[in-house]
């Protein structure tokens, strides 16, 4: 494993020390590969994912053939806060894994702070 790797899972292990996702306010984990990004709405409590989408999801992965990663991510978020809202789930807890709050991190955040999601 590399050394930058290894440094953000120890990063993720601190942050999940202190974030934790309950029914009534879940929390949002992002995974960022070089490609593609990941997020899902967990439920701590029962262990189990409320909702899922990707950049590798049906629904967007069409519209995000010819857009930046960034944009691909924003695109993300709104989809993520739009089967959120579906689910009755307003208010989340937001993990970023470790990884620096910029770029797709933050664009995912922020897109699904503007389909509705409150954190």
């Amino acid at each position: 494993m590399r050394k930058k790797q290894s440094q953000r899972i120890i990063r993720h292990q601190r942050i999940r020390k202190k974030i934790f996702g309950t029914d009534v306010k879940p929390r949002i984990s992002v995974f960022r590969s070089r490609k593609n990004i990941y997020a899902q709405i967990i439920d701590d409590q029962q262990g189990r994912s409320l909702v899922s989408v990707s950049t590798l999801t049906k629904e967007l992965k069409d519209s995000i053939k010819n857009r930046r990663k960034t944009e691909a991510s924003q695109l993300v978020g709104e989809l993520l806060a739009k089967r959120a809202l579906e689910k009755n789930i307003r208010e989340v807890v937001f993990d970023r894994s470790g990884y620096l709050y910029h770029g797709r991190v933050k664009a995912l955040a922020e897109g699904a702070r503007k389909g509705g999601l409150q954190f």
